[in-house]
């Protein structure tokens, strides 16, 4: 079994597809067919049950699809080892940030990472944090940055942290809250599918927070999917919102109101990286999440 059949079990596993696995190895379904049958034939086991067009792994399949993974990762950090035996750092990098980040912060980031190790191929995804995450998971990535406390066994570093905070463009009574217009961000539908639980740790606490003070529920009259859109509808004075504070901007001219908790504690939104420590055996890795976690003393030191 060679490393094109390490990816094309990886593939498989993830997609529990032939034609998508042919696809990412740009190989026709019959030659991919055959090299699962020569795969069957070295293990003496079956890879897939099929029913219909749809295929399913087999507990064998599963195991085997594991046992890639880590020859995967081995022959990595082996060819990476050996390529950084020199001086000069060389070598892959796959990171995933959130949307937000990615337009804000990374793009300097990664400017300056690569001024000082030209060498090192980067691999960049970007998109909602849930999405990120399910790519860390899946080992797609080896770095995720995104927003929201995740249920992560991995390692993990605080870069920021800002508040929650309702949003108005005129001085507003907050009791009269359940009685005035809401703005709404709703989580987009496309993010369905990555939801390992129904309950969010952000709504939430934004949950607990209303209910702390109010028997009636909020009063929403719109919903939007995303932050800037709220921001941009609470200017036009047609309601109030709920957001994270990075989105607001002091040429917004907006009153804001920052979410606290009756016992006198501040809801807030974090932003962390993610990462296994397994990874930091990379050079590659290693080397970003310093650089990441120096910058970000840095800035809070400032």
């Amino acid at each position: 079994m060679d490393e094109k059949d390490c990816l094309l079990l990886q593939y498989l596993q993830k997609d529990q597809n032939l034609t998508n696995a042919a696809e990412r190895l740009f190989m026709t379904q019959p030659a991919l067919t055959y090299r699962i049958r020569q795969i069957e034939k070295e293990f003496q086991v079956e890879i897939f049950s099929k029913s219909g067009k749809n295929i399913k792994m087999t507990p064998a399949g599963e195991h085997l699809a594991e046992y890639a993974k880590r020859i995967l990762i081995d022959l990595r950090r082996t060819k990476e080892y050996l390529m950084n035996m020199g001086s000069e750092l060389t070598g892959s990098l796959k990171i995933g940030v959130n949307s937000h980040f990615g337009l804000y912060n990374l793009p300097s980031i990664l400017k300056d990472y690569m001024n000082m190790f030209p060498k090192v191929q980067m691999n960049v995804d970007t998109g909602f944090s849930t999405e990120i995450m399910d790519l860390l998971l899946d080992g797609q990535i080896d770095i995720a940055i995104v927003r929201g406390d995740y249920n992560w066994s991995g390692q993990k570093y605080l870069l920021s942290e800002e508040n929650v905070c309702i949003i108005a463009n005129q001085h507003m009574d907050l009791e009269e809250l359940p009685h005035m217009p809401m703005i709404n961000r709703k989580e987009p539908k496309v993010l369905q599918k990555y939801k390992t639980s129904p309950y969010n740790p952000y709504d939430q606490s934004i949950e607990y927070w209303w209910n702390e003070r109010f028997i009636e529920p909020p009063l929403i009259t719109m919903q939007v999917d995303s932050y800037e859109t709220c921001r941009e509808m609470v200017k036009k004075g047609l309601g109030y919102s709920i957001i994270p504070s990075v989105f607001l901007k002091d040429s917004d001219k907006l009153r804001h109101y920052n979410l606290i908790f009756k016992n006198g504690q501040e809801i807030k939104r974090r932003t962390w990286m993610y990462y296994r420590e397994a990874s930091m055996s990379l050079a590659t890795v290693s080397e970003f999440v310093y650089y990441i976690k120096k910058i970000s003393e840095q800035e809070l030191l400032n």
